[in-house]
């Protein structure tokens, strides 16, 4: 059997705390969503990141927050399942921001996991060597027992490969790797596509749309030669509606370039993007609705 590392990763933390920043920087990719809006994240998704005698299953989720409606227990219930049946817990919290009652409560929930948890601080670029001094202690305070404490920043390839040697540490000698070696996520192309044309949407409407804004993919052809797809932004209210359209559909239009230029900067091809607008009133609310929108309870 050849000396090969590999195992599951869990990365939790409340909402906007850096999970996805981290994992696309481990990745060198774009797998995950960004933006500076809360809860921007709304499924599990993987990121593997193989080297030569270790694999690494990075499993992002949603940030656990307060819940206000059936897509956000939704969203709240993976997260915290995304911790069982793996080999490593990364909890993430800001270096520049208080020890809130949902870090609490995520790490409640933690005390019953018999695994490594490292506490990643994020944003050490932020805060001063004192103000980062101040907020380790202010977590080794807490009545939790991490396995490591850690400091990272996304623009830091210091701190993540030392976070990357860490990990390995204490992963399991299988022998095996869970995934291809040119894999680097578990999701299929229909769900990146959505998640890419949902950040711009939440990108450039900044506080006018809330997250009441979800993608159906109407049609995928994946050609050698190009990808056509058609899809539908699904929203809430036909004022969401005007929004998203724009004066004589200004904004759709610079959505779906916009969107087009990503799409064909992860697939290596061309692409040709069609956009229409949907409104579906009070759609977070209704299990079947999210189920049909792709965030399906049932297969977690």
């Amino acid at each position: 059997m050849e000396k090969i590392k590999s195992g599951f990763i869990s990365i939790i933390g409340r909402p906007n705390v850096g999970k996805s920043t981290l994992l696309n920087t481990i990745l060198e990719k774009k797998i995950s969503i960004i933006t500076p809006k809360a809860q921007t994240t709304r499924n599990k998704i993987s990121g593997i990141l193989t080297k030569q005698d270790c694999q690494y299953v990075f499993v992002d989720t949603p940030g656990v927050h307060k819940a206000q409606n059936e897509l956000d227990r939704y969203m709240n219930k993976i997260a915290i399942q995304s911790t069982k049946g793996v080999d490593v817990i990364l909890f993430l919290a800001p270096s520049n921001e208080f020890i809130g009652d949902n870090d609490k409560f995520i790490l409640n929930t933690l005390k019953e996991r018999d695994i490594p948890v490292f506490l990643v601080i994020t944003k050490s670029d932020l805060v001063s060597q004192e103000g980062l001094e101040a907020k380790v202690k202010s977590w080794k305070n807490q009545e939790f027992k991490f396995a490591k404490i850690l400091t990272t920043s996304a623009t830091s390839i210091e701190s993540i490969s030392s976070l990357l040697e860490d990990i390995k540490e204490v992963l399991p000698e299988t022998g095996i790797k869970f995934y291809p070696d040119d894999q680097y996520t578990d999701q299929p192309e229909r769900f990146i596509i959505r998640e890419i044309i949902r950040e711009e949407i939440l990108l450039q409407t900044e506080q006018e749309i809330p997250h009441s804004v979800a993608i159906l993919i109407d049609k995928l052809e994946d050609k050698p030669e190009i990808i056509k797809i058609i899809a539908s932004i699904v929203c809430e209210r036909s004022s969401q509606k005007g929004i998203i359209i724009g004066n004589k559909g200004s904004k759709i239009k610079q959505i779906g370039i916009k969107s087009r230029e990503k799409i064909e900067d992860l697939f290596s091809n061309k692409v040709y993007l069609e956009l229409f607008v949907k409104v579906k009133e009070k759609w977070r609310n209704s299990a079947s609705l999210i189920k049909q929108l792709g965030y399906d309870k049932d297969s977690y």
